[in-house]
């Protein structure tokens, strides 16, 4: 809104004419000779100050100008001479503008007028209601108005303004439950009565919890898109600047506005594969149970005697043992565990494969040492193949003691390779450790492979030279498979993978060596007689 103020400085008084004195009663004649007083020309002029003011507000719609006008944009943050008066000499802002800084006064309408110290008046605003009709002609009705001053900021709508008719009111029965599409692709629509939605005094909605503000290019700051949070990170307030990223242990909820527990995963007893592969393991254990048993109870018989019965029962306590130690890899980690379960599982599993090598050897040499002038009877017994356990065993120990001392296992929890869960696993500590006692297990099972293809045509009615082929056949084919499909497993499909491979070779040394055994035992008690091995 622009307002006028009068600022007019009336015309000073003509000086007197020399000729005044005379027209004045007639005086003594001694007066006359005084000196005459200095004509008014001569006296010094007075500043360029405005000797009075009026200051009555006048509207701006108001097409008379009073003499000399000032105006005020707020725009234009200055002071602008209105339209020149008819008469009297124009006054320049520059001089009015320094005595009005920090001044408040009063018009004759008990209006208050105040300026600031730059000699700027408050920000006094109309709202008006401005329509245009046909003919050029337009109507304008004030509906409110905005005010600025020391007391604060002041904005009123008048209520009782009708603000949309009447000329509008015309139209609303036809725009009713109505849906368009401008030119420019906006889409306008409007409800049953006729109201179009309210206008918004930003570009957009402010952005819920769970989305960001993100910049639009070529838009105002105040313009901007909502994004959703990535996974993992929240915002819980409206039009937050950015999205927060949730802990390590923690992930977001669906809707993005907080950070909820991960869920911990680890092959449990109670899920469905942790239980079957400890019950297969509790199976197993009672099968090489009642196996020991059987060959207890039959110790003096041929069948058990052949091939050093004191090997075969080393060999089914350490399968009793492989098939104990995968409970180890079962449950929630702990530190204990770690350190336990490939230590233990690495020696047990020396055990029995370094007794199937002394097993084979026995009958290798067992066979030459029949020969004449053989050299091999010195070491016919069960002295050399405890020794040869003994040994690599010792090796085993030796490896499993470097790794615990250099670099031993620790308990991880990885929340990396899956966003909403958190995967406890014993770190290996050394990879290379670890393939290292694998590597160590399948050179003694290559061995006995060799050193039982070699003996399997030996005539011998209780020769196990071919039940011993065909179980570390099936034993370097489990582990064979094993490293692959351990190397791309993650979590507690690793640790499945580990433990299926401990009993399935573990399962293939007992069925191929001892239930030929127990089959004749049971089912050909004949062949199990001296009379019969002699013959």
């Amino acid at each position: 809104m622009w307002r006028l103020f009068s600022l007019q400085r009336p015309n000073p008084r003509p000086p007197q004419a020399p000729e005044a004195p005379a027209a004045a009663p007639e005086a003594p004649e001694a007066p006359a000779a005084a000196p005459e007083p200095p004509e008014p020309e001569e006296a010094p002029e007075a500043p360029e100050i405005p000797q009075a003011l009026d200051t009555t507000p006048l509207e701006f719609s108001n097409g008379e100008n009073p003499p000399q006008a000032l105006a005020f944009s707020p725009q234009a943050k200055r002071w602008a001479p209105g339209p020149p008066a008819d008469e009297g000499p124009s006054t320049r802002i520059e001089d009015i503008n320094q005595f009005v800084r920090n001044v408040t006064f009063t018009t004759f309408s008990n209006d208050t007028h105040s300026f600031d110290k730059y000699g700027d008046p408050p920000a006094r605003f109309d709202i008006i209601k401005l329509l245009f009709l046909p003919g050029d002609r337009s109507v304008i009705t004030k509906v409110g108005n905005f005010n600025v001053s020391d007391h604060g900021t002041q904005f009123y709508i008048n209520n009782s303004a009708d603000l949309w008719g009447p000329h509008f009111n015309m139209l609303n029965k036809f725009v009713r439950n109505v849906n368009f599409t401008t030119f420019s692709g906006n889409t306008h629509s409007f409800n049953k009565y006729g109201d179009p939605p309210t206008p918004q005094s930003l570009c957009n909605e402010p952005c819920a919890p769970g989305y960001r503000k993100a910049k639009r290019e070529g838009a105002p700051s105040c313009c901007y898109d909502c994004v959703w949070c990535v996974d993992g990170e929240i915002s819980n307030t409206s039009d937050a600047p950015k999205c927060f990223k949730c802990s390590e242990y923690q992930m977001s909820n669906i809707r993005r506005t907080g950070c909820i527990s991960k869920t911990v995963n680890f092959l449990s007893y109670k899920d469905t594969l942790g239980a079957s592969l400890a019950s297969i393991a509790l199976v197993l254990f009672l099968t090489t149970s009642a196996v020991q048993g059987i060959f207890v109870k039959y110790w003096e018989t041929p069948i058990v005697r052949a091939n050093n019965q004191n090997l075969s029962c080393l060999l089914l306590i350490s399968l009793m043992l492989c098939f104990l130690c995968t409970l180890l890899f079962i449950g929630r980690p702990t530190q204990i565990c770690c350190l336990l379960r490939q230590v233990t599982f690495g020696i047990v599993f020396t055990i029995s494969v370094s007794s199937v090598l002394a097993k084979t050897l026995t009958v290798i040499i067992a066979f030459n040492a029949t020969k004449p002038g053989s050299k091999l009877k010195k070491y016919v017994g069960t002295q050399l193949a405890i020794l040869l356990v003994l040994m690599c065993t010792l090796g085993k120990i030796g490896i499993s003691v470097v790794w615990m001392v250099s670099n031993p296992p620790f308990l991880e929890a990885d929340t990396f390779s899956e966003m909403d869960t958190i995967i406890l696993l014993c770190n290996e500590g050394s990879v290379t450790f670890f393939f290292c006692i694998i590597g160590y297990i399948g050179t003694l099972a290559l061995l006995s492979f060799i050193a039982a293809f070699l003996a399997k045509d030996f005539p011998d009615r209780f020769n196990e030279a071919k039940n011993i082929t065909f179980s570390m056949l099936g034993f370097c084919s489990v582990w064979g498979a094993f490293v692959p499909a351990y190397l791309s497993s993650k979590g507690s499909r690793m640790v499945a993978v580990e433990i299926f491979a401990i009993l399935a070779s573990s399962a293939g040394l007992l069925a191929c060596i001892f239930v030929p055994k127990c089959f004749i035992i049971f089912f050909r008690p004949k062949l199990n007689k001296r009379a019969n091995v002699l013959k």
